[in-house]
């Protein structure tokens, strides 16, 4: 009876180990390539839809629709006259108002075509690839500095509080926008911005309190928290992970080291 052949023990910790090491040299790259397809796909979904790929587009809409409303009055429009919206533009060729069927219009050839989710998910997760890239420079500023090619970037990790606490402005302003959507869409609080008007005494034009435009209050609050809450959950993640990986690389590289001592 032929006996079965075994396992290779060293083979396979060979193996293991260069699919460590090559995680934890390239892992700022990894996440990079990861945040990078995942910020700018949405912005293709305008481009598939313009050069005659709608099936394409249609797929890209519907994998970020799970993570996003995709409202089109807060989304960013490509190929049109406007780069947003009101709802009341929207209802000239797309009469609802109710929030399933408002959230299916992507555009036409006249409005241009809405990105594959809202400005606010823009404004938040484009500052985890843009805080890749700046780690990535700084890191090597720094080995290209001190001629010390395992060198770190030298990030210091956010502390914990400082981190929640650039989450509050975004987790108030998306609770309030939810609150008012659930009581009355299209019409509630954060929409007509009465309450701002009635506190600041109407000292900014009437189309800075009302809608969601480029330039509203609105507008201005999911750009600047969703900037803040996005940096700063990378201020607090990266510099982490840096220390991690560079860690378990030089953990790893002594005891490839001590197992070649032995052979």
């Amino acid at each position: 009876m032929t006996e079965a052949v075994s396992s290779n023990p060293a083979l396979e910790t060979s193996t293991a180990d260069k699919i460590s090491t090559f995680f934890y040299r390239h892992w700022l790259f990894i996440i990079n390539v990861f945040f990078g397809t995942w910020v700018i796909l949405p912005w293709f979904a305008p481009v598939f839809t313009v050069i005659g790929l709608p099936s394409v587009a249609a797929l890209i809409y519907k994998i970020y629709s799970v993570q996003c409303h995709q409202l089109p009055e807060r989304s960013y429009f490509l190929f049109g006259p406007k780069v947003m919206y009101s709802m009341q533009d929207i209802n000239t060729v797309w009469p609802y108002t109710d929030f399933f069927r408002l959230r299916q219009f992507v555009g036409n050839a006249d409005f241009g075509y809405k990105i594959a989710w809202s400005d606010r998910m823009v404004s938040f997760y484009t500052p985890y690839f843009l805080s890749g890239l700046w780690m990535a420079v700084s890191r090597w500023r720094r080995r290209r500095k001190t001629g010390n090619p395992q060198a770190t970037s030298g990030w210091r990790e956010l502390p914990v509080w400082l981190w929640l606490l650039m989450l509050v402005p975004l987790g108030i302003d998306g609770i309030t926008h939810t609150i008012s959507d659930a009581i009355n869409f299209g019409a509630g609080f954060r929409d007509t911005n009465a309450w701002l008007a009635l506190l600041t005494n109407n000292a900014f034009p009437a189309t800075f309190y009302a809608g969601d435009a480029i330039g509203s209050f609105n507008w201005w609050m999911r750009l600047l928290t969703g900037l803040l809450a996005g940096f700063g959950t990378m201020g607090f993640i990266l510099p982490m992970l840096e220390d991690v990986f560079s860690t378990e690389m030089k953990r790893t590289a002594k005891e490839q080291a001590a197992a070649g001592t032995k052979n």
